[in-house]
């Protein structure tokens, strides 16, 4: 008996969890999409979503987002032009952690992953020529984790919709 406990006990502590960080799904599909200043055509443009302790930030080049209707999808490869990060926090996080000037201490980040492929598609339409709405979507997003885990389990595709205004 005494023997079937030690061994129970091992294979409990031989089966236990290290504390590797497992990320199975990435949803943000419901979250409203987020920026600190206004969007400005010509200037690179950091958005992003955040679903409590996590966030998604896209990061778009100077040159796609204009103050024109797009006559076709205008697309941004991501990890060549544009930018996408899943980062998940030691605790919710609120816009003011990318918006401050001094960067928040707290919460930290526990897990950092760059999407290695996909693309950024943009149409952009307009109501009076004044105020343009770009509406963003991404395809065929690929996360790839420190481990060389794929995360396939992703519901980022309407990342969402923003406006510029003719100056």
């Amino acid at each position: 008996m005494k023997n079937l406990f030690v061994l129970s006990l091992f294979t409990l502590l031989a089966s236990c969890n290290d504390g590797d960080l497992q990320i199975e799904t990435i949803d943000f599909d419901s979250e409203d999409i987020e920026y600190c200043d206004d969007v400005t055509v010509g200037e690179s443009t950091v958005l992003f979503k955040i679903n409590d302790d996590e966030a998604l930030i896209l990061v778009l080049p100077d040159d796609v987002l204009k103050n024109e209707v797009s006559e076709t999808t205008i697309t941004s490869e991501v990890n060549d032009e544009s930018f996408l990060t899943y980062r998940l926090f030691s605790d919710d996080v609120d816009s003011d952690y990318f918006c401050s000037d001094i960067p928040e201490a707290t919460p930290s980040v526990i897990d950092e992953i760059e999407a290695e492929s996909g693309s950024v598609l943009i149409n952009t339409t307009t109501e009076d020529s004044i105020t343009f709405t770009h509406t963003i979507t991404l395809s065929e997003i690929s996360f790839i984790t420190s481990d060389d885990s794929r995360i396939t389990d992703l519901s980022i595709n309407d990342f969402g919709t923003v406006t510029t205004t003719v100056e």
